[in-house]
This record gives structure tokens, C-alpha cells and sequence, in this order.
């Protein structure tokens, strides 16, 4: 069976790339695995509260997982599997998510042609090392 990976970041640019990917899971009859990636939490010194500690620690994966409950109630029609990811380089967690992936859908931000040199991208990363077809949704 076809697995769909798609990157999701909450963004409307993600938001396009779900609804291009839901299309495509529906045409081969597939998986649609959402994939949001989110950084490890910081816990600042002097927070001495175990309740305080584990609201920081648990935040970054429970917005993930809200952000992924609203994105699976956007996909109807498919089945879709949910991987919220803790990783602080989010082109390569995609790229291992993309390992067992028939194809792997994200979107492009347009950042300008100087930022992107600087900083790369993470489709732009994606492109050069995924282990799958790739596809990039550009913005309008």
C-alpha cells in the first residue's frame, strides 16, 4: 500500500500541501502519514516546580498533537496515520520519515532567494536527501 508523508506545520502553506496530498492518497487508494516536527523544549534554570518543568517539556508535543487532530479532520476520505516528531532539524526528520515513503509532500515558503542561501530551507533540503519522490507545493 502507498504511504503519503506530509510535512505539517499548522501554516496555510501546510495546509496546502495536506489538501495536494489527501488527493494523491485518494488516487492510489493509500496512507496519508502526517508529520509534524517540533524542537526539543528548553526548561530555563529555576523553575523548581515538577508541574512547571513538565507543562514546558510537554508543550511543544501536545501542540503538535493538536495541530495534527486539526489536519487528520482536513484529510476525510483516507486513512491517516499521525507521527508527531522531536527533533530539532526539521528536513531531517522528514528525511527519515521519507525512508519507507512512496513519496513525500511538504511546502515551500518563500523566503527570497538571499535568506534561502543563508539560512536553506527545509524543502530545499529535502529535495537534495529524501529517500522518495518528492513533491514541494509552492505558495499562490
Amino acid at each position: 500500500m502507498d504511504r503519503i508523508v506530509v510535512g505539517v506545520d499548522g501554516s496555510d502553506e501546510s495546509k496546502r500541501a495536506l489538501e495536494w496530498a489527501v488527493e494523491e492518497t485518494k488516487l492510489r487508494d493509500g496512507v496519508l502519514d502526517l508529520v509534524y516536527v517540533y524542537n526539543p523544549p528548553f526548561v530555563p534554570e529555576g523553575i523548581s516546580s515538577p508541574e512547571q518543568a513538565d507543562l514546558i517539556l510537554k508543550g511543544p508535543e501536545r501542540e503538535a498533537r493538536r495541530v495534527l487532530d486539526l489536519f487528520a479532520k482536513e484529510a476525510e476520505g483516507v486513512k491517516v496515520e499521525q507521527h508527531a516528531v522531536e527533533n530539532s532539524s526539521p528536513a531531517h526528520a522528514l528525511v527519515e520519515q521519507s525512508k519507507d515513503a512512496t513519496m513525500l509532500v511538504v511546502s515551500a515558503r518563500g523566503l527570497g532567494a538571499f535568506r534561502r542561501l543563508v539560512l536553506g530551507s527545509v524543502s530545499q533540503q529535502i529535495a537534495h536527501h529524501a529517500e522518495c519522490p518528492v513533491v514541494i507545493i509552492r505558495p499562490h
